[in-house]
């Protein structure tokens, strides 16, 4: 049902989005925290992440969709890993980012702490997608794609 174009889409939306969470969280960020003031490197990290909050969105919701129509069953574990980034990323800017703009001192700490260990689940879950592939491997021997 899906063709061979689709299938490049997919990598390419794959690669697209955990690409961005690993660069901006675990390069970008602490590089800004390394070179500036604490709150200008916050505020920029804060921006970052919330660009990579809308693209997560966006390829999350049409690798999720591409999923579904290829393999509608509750068995598809990549739908499913798919789903939980998406919650974990709507959570962390929705949810955890508003309550600590509204934070300071120990309850910012505890909130930003609690958005860390969200968003290096998401980043897990991304790389277990790249590692094992969007889409079931088509034979044996053949790299899943």
């Amino acid at each position: 049902m899906l063709d061979k174009s689709t299938a490049v889409g997919e990598r390419i939306l794959l690669t697209l989005w955990v690409g961005a969470l690993w660069c901006v969280g675990y390069v970008v960020a602490p590089v800004l925290f390394a070179n500036l003031e604490t709150a200008q490197a916050g505020a920029l990290a804060g921006e970052m992440f919330t660009a990579v909050a809308y693209l997560s969105l966006f390829c999350g919701a049409v690798l999720l969709l591409l999923q579904l129509l290829r393999e509608p069953r509750l068995g598809n574990w990549r739908a499913w890993v798919v789903a939980a980034m998406l919650v974990g990323i709507a959570a962390g800017e929705f949810g955890i980012r508003q309550l600590m703009a509204e934070e300071s001192g120990e309850a910012f700490m505890r909130l930003h702490g609690i958005a860390q260990l969200i968003y290096l689940a998401v980043s897990m879950l991304g790389l277990a997608l790249v590692a094992f592939g969007s889409r079931p491997a088509s034979g044996w021997g053949r790299a899943a794609t």
